[in-house]
Formats: C-alpha cells, sequence, structure tokens
C-alpha cells in the first residue's frame, strides 16, 4: 500500500535566505527528509503548493481538499503550515472522506537545526497506516481528530478542545 504526501508548504519546507535573513520557500524538503529518515513505506508526493499557511485562503484549502478527492491512495498525510492547519483539517474533515488523512508540520523550518520536521514526518506516516478512515493532525507525539484540536498559540503546540 502506497501513502499520498500531499506538499502544501508550511514552516516545515522553508529555506533560510542567508542573503535576505528571511525564510522563503524555494522546492520541497520532503524527498531529502524521506531519505534521510529511511521511509521504506512506498510514498507518492505531490506538490500542491508552496504557501505560508497565513497566506492560505478558502481557494488554496479547497485544492488540498480536491487533491485529497482525486488520490487513489487511501492513506494521505499533507504537509502543512501549523498556524491554519486547524482550518484545512476542518475542511477535509467535513467533506467526510473515506480515507485516513494525517495533517503535520513544523514549529522550526526543516533547513534549521532543532527542527521538529523529521520526526513529525516519520509520526504522520506511521499514524496514517495505523489510524482508522477520519481526518487527524499529528504533530509532535499526538494525534487529535479535525473536530477537537486548536493551536494554542502561547504555549507553541496543539491541544484538544475539551
Amino acid at each position: 500500500m502506497c501513502v499520498r504526501i500531499i506538499i502544501t508548504g508550511g514552516t516545515f519546507d522553508k529555506y533560510y535566505d542567508e542573503i535576505t535573513g528571511e525564510l522563503t520557500f524555494k522546492e520541497s524538503h520532503l524527498p531529502e527528509i524521506l531519505k534521510r529518515a529511511r521511509v521504506t513505506v512506498p510514498i507518492e508526493l505531490e506538490v500542491n503548493q508552496l504557501i505560508d499557511s497565513l497566506h492560505m485562503t478558502d481557494a488554496h484549502r479547497q485544492r488540498i481538499l480536491a487533491s485529497c478527492v482525486q488520490s487513489p491512495e487511501s492513506q494521505i498525510a499533507i504537509i502543512h503550515g501549523t498556524d491554519t492547519m486547524v482550518e484545512t483539517a476542518r475542511l477535509i474533515g467535513q467533506a467526510g472522506l473515506e480515507k485516513t488523512i494525517v495533517l503535520t508540520g513544523a514549529m522550526i523550518p526543516y533547513a534549521v537545526t532543532g527542527s521538529d520536521s523529521l520526526f513529525n514526518l516519520g509520526f504522520s506516516v506511521a499514524a496514517v497506516q495505523l489510524l482508522p478512515p477520519g481526518v487527524y493532525i499529528g504533530i509532535n507525539g499526538r494525534i487529535f481528530t479535525w473536530d477537537n484540536v486548536r493551536k494554542n498559540r502561547e504555549r507553541g503546540l496543539f491541544e484538544p478542545l475539551t
């Protein structure tokens, strides 16, 4: 069975531009991360977009949903920015797809020392294979259902609503 990874950008895939001092997008780090993590599960990578989730609109979210609907794979991990991950998970969750979908991201870019991206990717690839159909956020060792999660911006972590 193959796992589809839909890449949408977020902090996970940002590069540090040493000239401007900004975090920007060039291309996805996913091929390098998968190699480094020694993932042996068959993976189908799809670059949907490379965008900071703070700039994501409803149209961007609809593109992600369309990719999930059209995917022949029933196990999907989505790399997404953490700032609006909950909103995208809600849209996909409300669609009621009969697939297992895990959204993940990172608080620190892969290209920066101390990033949580490598762990979060491995965690989400494992989770998408083990969880029943539904939409989840899998990050920093925790799994949340799409309808019971929020990002606590003060603490920099995800937590259940109840």
